[in-house]
């Protein structure tokens, strides 16, 4: 562990004092420093303050992006961006969230205290802009589009414990205190700026990274000049400090390929950035300068702090800090890695504030080969999606199709294919015909505890192995492969029953006709551990699995990653009516096949009813 200190008297008692430290170091540690450190109340009476931050490695030499997920406390705090009100939300930023969910959920699995934070960017040039465009004022607009985000959250079964938005009074008084802490620090003058400027961006670019006729590579729109009197935050000056964090802590950027990018715009050198607008009224006023607003990104990633205090709490940096800061994980698409990864940090140290322990830049979600944003106007809407397949569909489809990090398309060909395949019939079909056996010939009773006569068994064998690689997978964001390791689950158990052919054992009575019952049980009790196991990815399917075992919601809602140990399933346990839990989808296709096939049947006699496996 290294940490490099540039201190005052005042900082380093706000940094001793504050849970920044305290929630890096384990409790006998904690414990220690609590009984061994105090200081004289008139040592803080001076004005002197300059920046006290840590960047102690919070990784193994390795550098994986498991380490910080496998080690540490009980408190896991991750975060979406805090996404922007110009436009309703898009499939891109419902992929983020959706990925968050599940990494929240895997650890609620784990007993780990998550605090899942996300929210909306309510301030800048493009919400008044977009608000007069709708004829109404800027307030009025962010409270539609916020509740449009919630209201999608929760068709998306989004659990996610804050939601912070940048307009709530208690988010401006700790964006006031972090900017003024770090004026006091020095980090803060006045200059004039010229330059083209991306009003979607809401930033200066170089010229050399932009497209003919000056376009922005993201949004492929030609950037404006423009001329401002603005403040500036003084970033160049912690350009070794920030070479040293990624040095010391590889894991701090993921994936690794997403940090040599970073590593890059360091090592070309860094310049202060605006941090303040004149034109604009649509903000929070800087505190000393009320003719001017403060700049978004010093607004809206002071949300992932403020989101963290409770409605009751006094509205303060440090009351916030103490409620758990830093972050375990920052969320977010690629497009503002740069800002998380390198402006971010920057402004922490020179606050005095910890540094979260990851930044993960996943990739974007493209349409016809091209990244969806609501500035591009090339939108999928997720809303239209959930109507239409539901919210377990979409969120597997996502996060099974596309490797986490990198970009992935969408296709509804696609889609359909993968969701019937996986869901519909190597789960569903699974879990529908074994409980459909165990009904006609056990009246829907397990005969033995899942754990007799198990050991050696070669699908509990497989189950076990199966377990420990999704859970490996989950702890390194691995969302597809976790899904992928799962439904191989699914797919040794269909191998095993169909192996096994218990409808044919039940007829032979006798040891045959218990061996079969022994099958079912077996079976069963995969599909219990599946629902478990797949439970951060589609919510609503595992609970409808868990509900055909026979058990309720809340006993559901109580299980946590170590009762996928095989053995749940007692003897005795009445399992629920066979149900389809998850419907086939047809495509347009498929559908008018069908209505042909049905209109030529119609006019001839019945067709005779061929039998499943089930009924044979």
């Amino acid at each position: 562990m290294a940490c490099r200190v540039q201190h005052s008297i005042h900082n380093t008692f706000l940094f001793l004092s504050s849970t920044p430290l305290r929630n890096s170091l384990n409790p006998t540690t904690r414990s220690y420093f609590k009984n061994r450190i105090s200081f004289s109340k008139k040592m803080f009476l001076s004005s002197s303050t300059t920046a006290f931050y840590c960047t102690c490695s919070t990784s193994s030499s390795s550098g994986g992006k498991d380490s910080f997920l496998t080690n540490g406390g009980d408190e896991f705090v991750l975060t979406t961006p805090l996404y922007y009100v110009n436009a309703p939300p898009h499939m891109g930023s419902a992929y983020t969230t959706i990925a968050a969910d599940a990494i929240a959920r895997f650890q609620r699995l784990l007993e780990k205290k998550v605090i899942f934070i996300t929210g909306t960017d309510e301030h800048g040039e493009k919400i008044a802009t977009a608000a007069a465009a709708n004829g109404s004022i800027p307030s009025e607009h962010c409270d539609v589009v916020s509740q449009a985000y919630k209201a999608l959250w929760k068709d998306l079964d989004i659990s996610y414990d804050k939601f912070i938005r940048t307009t709530d009074p208690k988010h401006e008084a700790v964006v006031k205190e972090f900017y003024s802490r770090v004026l006091a620090n020095g980090d803060i003058y006045r200059a004039d700026y010229e330059g083209l400027y991306c009003v979607n961006c809401e930033e200066y670019k170089d010229e050399k990274d932009l497209l003919e006729n000056n376009c922005c590579p993201t949004h492929l729109k030609p950037c404006v000049k423009r001329k401002e009197d603005n403040y500036f935050f003084a970033l160049s000056k912690y350009q070794q400090q920030l070479e040293d964090v990624l040095k010391q802590n590889p894991g701090f950027v993921q994936p690794s390929y997403r940090l040599n990018e970073v590593q890059g715009w360091i090592k070309n050198g860094l310049k202060d950035f605006s941090i303040s607008r004149a034109s604009v009224d649509w903000g929070i006023a800087v505190p000393n300068d009320y003719e001017q607003t403060i700049y978004v990104w010093f607004d809206a990633l002071l949300g992932y702090v403020s989101a963290l205090l409770e409605d009751s709490e006094l509205a303060s940096l440090e009351t916030a800090i103490s409620s758990g800061w830093p972050a375990s994980l920052h969320l977010i698409g690629k497009d503002i890695l740069r800002f998380h990864a390198v402006y971010w940090p920057a402004m922490l140290m020179s606050a005095g504030i910890g540094l979260p322990k990851m930044v993960f830049g996943h990739g974007f979600l493209t349409k016809d080969g091209m990244k969806m944003g609501k500035s591009l106007g090339n939108t999928l809407e997720p809303k239209d999606l959930v109507q239409r397949f539901g919210p377990d569909a979409v969120r597997y489809f996502f996060l099974r199709e596309v490797e986490f990090g990198n970009d992935g398309d969408y296709s509804e060909e696609r889609f359909i294919r993968m969701i019937n395949a996986n869901l519909a019939n190597t789960i569903g079909n699974l879990l529908n015909r074994t409980l459909g056996l165990l009904k006609k010939n056990c009246q829907s009773t397990l005969a033995v505890d899942s754990y007799v006569d198990a050991e050696g068994n070669k699908l509990k064998d497989t189950v076990e192995k199966l377990v420990e690689k999704a859970h490996k997978h989950y702890q390194n964001l691995e969302l597809s492969a976790a899904c992928e390791t799962v439904l191989e689950i699914g797919n040794a158990g269909n191998l095993y029953i169909d192996g096994q052919a218990p409808w044919t054992l039940f007829k032979q009575g006798g040891t045959a006709f218990e061996t079969a019952a022994k099958d079912l049980v077996i079976v069963l009790e995969a599909m219990r551990i599946i629902s478990i196991a797949l439970s951060p990815i589609t919510p609503g399917l595992s609970l409808r699995i868990y509900s055909q075992l026979g058990y309720s919601e809340e006993q559901f809602n109580a299980v946590i990653w170590s009762d996928t140990k095989w053995g749940g399933l007692k003897a005795g346990q009445v399992m629920a009516q066979p149900t389809p839990i998850f419907a086939r989808i047809e495509d347009g296709t498929e559908a008018e096949t069908k209505s042909a096939v049905t209109k030529k049947v119609s006019k001839k006699e019945k067709a005779p009813k061929s039998k499943s496996p089930v009924e044979a």
